[in-house]
């Protein structure tokens, strides 16, 4: 097989694992964010129940989380998963396990400020939610900015492992043409692509700090 025609799978799926990635940042940050209020209520069952479900999603293998939101509609519900729901269910295992992580870097972020940033919110009559958008947010998003950098590169890597329920992502596409070429070149093509996306994100990652230079610790 040409390399030409190599690439040109790898990177057809390739946007299968873009996808993958895009879709899981679009729901994971947002969602995130009520996970990690939950978890600092004061209303001590919903504090509870965000501590136990973050503790399920980091401490069972992502994989894992994937088989369960593949199968149980069937073996739970009896419904037939429909044609193309292993990608669904895929992006829903991820959304569900990284909003876990980012709950907990929010968290982070939201515990360090200091306590005289809500008592001056409080003095120029800001209300609660004024208070975490307009200080607390911005501010501390550039504290937790390197630890959700590092989450992001990770999920770039750990769009792979969703071959365990059948997405033909790049991964799989690159140990099917290992296989059928019997040389390690797609794996070197796939390192690239993802080595040169993960570039790229540090690239995007350091600009925006730039932009938060403004807030000073």
């Amino acid at each position: 097989m040409e390399l030409q025609v190599m690439i040109s799978m790898l990177a057809t799926s390739y946007l299968v694992s873009l996808q993958i990635f895009a879709f899981t940042l679009l729901g994971a940050i947002p969602l995130g964010i009520p996970i990690a209020l939950g978890r600092l209520s004061r209303f001590k069952p919903l504090a509870w129940l965000m501590t136990f479900y973050i503790s399920i999603m980091r401490g069972t293998p992502l994989m894992l989380q994937m088989f369960v939101v593949f199968f149980v509609p069937y073996y739970v519900f009896g419904i037939t998963n429909p044609p193309g729901f292993n990608l669904t269910a895929c992006i829903i295992a991820f959304i569900l396990n990284y909003a876990a992580y980012f709950a907990e870097i929010y968290r982070s972020g939201i515990q360090s400020m200091p306590r005289g940033q809500y008592e001056a919110a409080e003095v120029l009559g800001y209300s609660k939610p004024q208070t975490f958008f307009r200080i607390i947010l911005p501010q501390g998003a550039k504290r937790i900015l390197p630890t959700m950098g590092n989450e992001v590169i990770t999920l770039v890597k750990d769009t792979s492992l969703a071959f365990s329920i059948g997405v033909a992502e790049m991964f799989t596409q690159g140990k099917g043409l290992v296989a059928s070429q019997r040389n390690m070149i797609p794996f070197a093509i796939c390192a690239i692509f993802y080595w040169v996306t993960c570039l790229l994100i540090e690239f995007l990652l350091r600009r925006i700090e730039k932009r938060l230079d403004y807030y000073h610790d």
